[in-house]
């Protein structure tokens, strides 16, 4: 009896540590109005063009390259060397705007580095930031402990060398089949959408967006969504919309099908005969990032897959060159 007294009793202190847990690594670490700012730096800017402009969509994997969500300890030299990569290749690179997801602004995973400042130190004086993880503690990769994420404050980036004049955080609709441990630690997914005055004073939307990667359905309601914001917009300016679409052109039904086969619609290296891959980069077997704008008010001048970048992120970035009809 004394025994069954005692194990009742440590089973009531482990549920009771457990829920404990569960409400603190659970909890933010920024407030709300945090999520979504524009920020200047003090960098000097180098823009060289003659109305011709260059924008990337980069999911930059927070630097881990193939380590990305794997369950092994990651050290510090990864993200230093991978870093340096990355801006050693958009020193030569220089676009004019660069869309960034799953950059961290402050994460144990990533050891604390501003990874947006970083790079914005490059000549990016103008930056949108959408926060769209912000936990205490999240438990994951669940084994070993020595490879949990910790501390996440995580988004999305807009940086551009020109004025970024208003500002957008848009969160899509969430996985409702999610159990609530998981809901409860799981990222938003968001549509960040920046207008953006160039040197010619045309102003420009850039929006740049992260569908979900596991729920297709769901990732067609989130699709369907940003169309009607995109169509919206194009009304009164110029549009790229751009980012990490979770869509191969040769899945069942992909909703990237969608704007593929729009004939109103360009895209960024991309030919239905043959394409780059951009995930993932150590044996690409997927064209998940994309790069769109419409024919009837942008001119593309040249694109590509930045292979170059390496195994930085578990993705390639995609770059454009354009100018305005």
């Amino acid at each position: 009896m004394q025994f069954l007294r005692f194990l009742l009793k440590v089973i009531s202190l482990l549920i009771l540590a457990s829920i404990l847990f569960f409400f603190w690594a659970s909890s933010s670490t920024l407030k709300k109005e945090d999520y979504s700012k524009i920020l200047k730096v003090e960098t000097p800017i180098s823009i060289s063009n003659d109305s011709i402009y260059s924008i990337v969509t980069y999911n930059i994997g927070y630097l881990s390259g193939m380590t990305n969500n794997r369950a092994v300890e990651k050290h510090k030299t990864l993200f230093d060397s991978n870093l340096e990569l990355v801006k050693k290749k958009f020193r030569v690179l220089n676009p004019d705007i660069i869309g960034f997801q799953e950059i961290d602004y402050n994460s144990s995973r990533s050891f604390g580095i501003n990874q947006q400042e970083e790079i914005a130190n490059l000549g990016y004086a103008h930056i949108g930031q959408v926060v769209n993880w912000d936990e205490t503690y999240v438990p994951f990769p669940y084994y070993p402990i020595s490879a949990h994420f910790g501390k996440i404050n995580s988004g999305q980036s807009i940086l551009s060398k020109y004025p970024i004049l208003e500002h957008t955080r848009i969160v899509l609709e969430r996985d409702k089949t999610n159990w609530f441990y998981r809901d409860a630690f799981y990222l938003d997914r968001i549509l960040q959408v920046a207008k953006i005055r160039l040197d010619n004073m045309k102003e420009i939307i850039v929006m740049n967006l992260h569908l979900d990667a596991f729920n297709k359905e769901l990732r067609k309601v989130q699709f369907e969504f940003v169309m009607t914001k995109y169509d919206n917009y194009k009304k009164e300016f110029p549009v790229i919309l751009m980012g990490d679409f979770n869509s191969d052109p040769t899945y069942l039904n992909p909703i990237i099908n969608e704007l593929l086969n729009d004939d109103s619609l360009g895209n960024a290296a991309f030919k239905k005969e043959n394409y780059s891959l951009t995930f993932n980069t150590d044996v690409p077997f997927e064209r998940l990032d994309f790069i769109f704008y419409d024919k009837s008010q942008i001119e593309m001048i040249d694109s590509r897959v930045l292979e170059e970048f390496g195994e930085a992120s578990d993705h390639y970035p995609v770059y454009m060159q354009f100018k305005f009809i």
